[in-house]
């Protein structure tokens, strides 16, 4: 199975993102990716006053782009992650989509993790403008593999990883826009972490370059397999990379390791029991 995390480098102007994101997706189904992953905020990358400006609800053109472009090349496309405008809701959504190769939406998910750190004494604050989800959620590709959906900070929380892994996930994707200091010295640990741990695929697709509001990301997107083996770094440039799945040695590694079945869920003793339940 042939995949493909796409590499951008986003800021304010939606047609300008969108139409770098449809050269490139087109560019890794034409060299033979059936499942292509796209970056977190792929369409708007920038400070929370253009991510307002450019946030569409999900029956908007971004989305009807992402279901037209699966359809016509025939591949499930991973649309990254969208500021979404919901109704009546004062924050919006950070909102990744899965959309199979007949334009359906399969699965929606939303970021569950906000940013709120400071990073190389810059402070970001997500939840201000940004409303957490609360569902875990997996898919599934045309051919029947199962995909877990996480965004970014996600990244650092395993147990959200686990969850997806117990309900089917072979294949992990991680749309990010890590910031440069994070991604130079986190980002290939947490991604190899979380494939090894979840003896699972990583497609791990980041935004590369400076942004907006003086954000800057780290690029170096990554392909991991369940052994925690790179198959594919994208260099230090817009683009994509590609490589091909054996979910034969998948199968291999989690009958011979089986370190997912051998699982125990010990409770913590620092836990009250009613927080446990």
């Amino acid at each position: 199975m042939r995949v493909a995390a796409v590499q951008l480098n986003a800021g304010a102007d939606p047609d300008a993102n969108l139409r770098a994101a449809d050269a490139h997706v087109r560019a890794a189904a034409a060299d033979g990716a059936r499942l292509v992953v796209l970056p977190e905020k792929w369409l708007v990358l920038g400070p929370p006053g253009d991510l307002r400006a450019g946030a569409q609800p999900l029956d908007g053109p971004a989305v009807q782009w992402a279901r037209d472009t699966a359809r016509e090349l025939r591949i499930d496309l991973v649309a990254g992650s969208i500021s979404e405008r919901v109704d009546g809701a004062d924050r919006l959504r950070n909102t990744s989509l899965h959309v199979g190769p007949d334009g359906e939406v399969k699965a929606v998910y939303r970021k569950i993790h906000m940013f709120d750190v400071v990073v190389d004494g810059r402070e970001y604050r997500e939840s201000k403008d940004e409303e957490p989800g609360d569902e875990i959620v997996t898919s599934a590709t045309a051919d029947g593999v199962g995909l877990g959906l996480s965004i970014c900070y996600d990244l650092r929380f395993p147990e959200l990883y686990r969850a997806l892994a117990r309900r089917g996930a072979r294949i992990l994707v991680v749309p990010a826009a890590f910031t440069l200091a994070t991604t130079r010295d986190h980002w290939e640990v947490l991604v190899r972490a979380r494939a090894i741990e979840q003896q699972a695929f990583v497609i791990a697709a980041n935004q590369i370059g400076a942004h907006p509001g003086g954000m800057r990301s780290g690029g170096r997107s990554l392909i991991v397999d369940p052994w925690g083996v790179v198959l594919a770094t994208a260099p230090d440039r817009v683009g994509h990379v590609v490589a091909d799945l054996d979910l034969d040695a998948q199968e291999r590694i989690r009958r011979d390791l089986p370190s997912l079945a051998n699982a125990r869920l010990v409770a913590d003793p620092a836990v009250a029991p009613e927080a446990r339940a």
